[in-house]
């Protein structure tokens, strides 16, 4: 992609301004953060942001906690490694604590997964998989997105496998 692409109209629709200049990608979703320990990083969210933590989460798959928070329209992610070997204890390894990935939401992950492969995009997973916050996601690579994670996300639909 040539960076004349990408003015102030483009850059209003990637943080939701304007979603209408991005098919697919309907909003931010949630701004993940890397962090080393709950119980130091959900206080001081929840002071940070006035808002209480309304949801904590277990991703065996992902070997993470994750903790959210809404504000307005915007949701804030606590990503906190169940494991020493987890993608989440790596990165603040190599990283620090921080900013890990941006959230999209998309009203068609398969659909949203194809039109980026045809693009050029290089996807972290062939097939959306189940997520947190009863979501199906999928990632891009950082190197084909100025170094940010991308996660896209679509509400996953009822299973049976879900409780009722």
């Amino acid at each position: 992609m040539g960076a004349g692409r990408f003015g102030r109209s483009s850059l209003n629709s990637w943080i939701g301004i304007s979603a209408t200049k991005i098919p697919g990608l309907t909003k931010v979703e949630h701004i993940g953060i890397a962090v080393k320990d709950f119980a130091s990083s959900i206080p001081l969210f929840e002071r940070l942001l006035n808002v209480p933590c309304y949801k904590t989460e277990t991703v065996e798959s992902e070997k993470v906690n994750t903790a959210f928070f809404q504000t307005g329209e915007t949701k804030i992610e606590l990503l906190e490694s169940t494991s020493s070997e987890g993608i989440i204890a790596k990165f603040i390894e190599k990283n620090g604590e921080g900013v890990h990935h941006l959230a999209f939401e998309v009203s068609d992950i398969f659909a949203e997964m194809q039109r980026l492969r045809n693009s050029g995009f290089l996807l972290l997973n062939e097939e959306p998989k189940k997520g947190a916050d009863n979501k199906l996601v999928c990632f891009l690579h950082p190197r084909h997105t100025s170094g940010v994670l991308i996660e896209l996300c679509m509400q996953r639909p009822p299973s049976k496998e879900d409780p009722i």
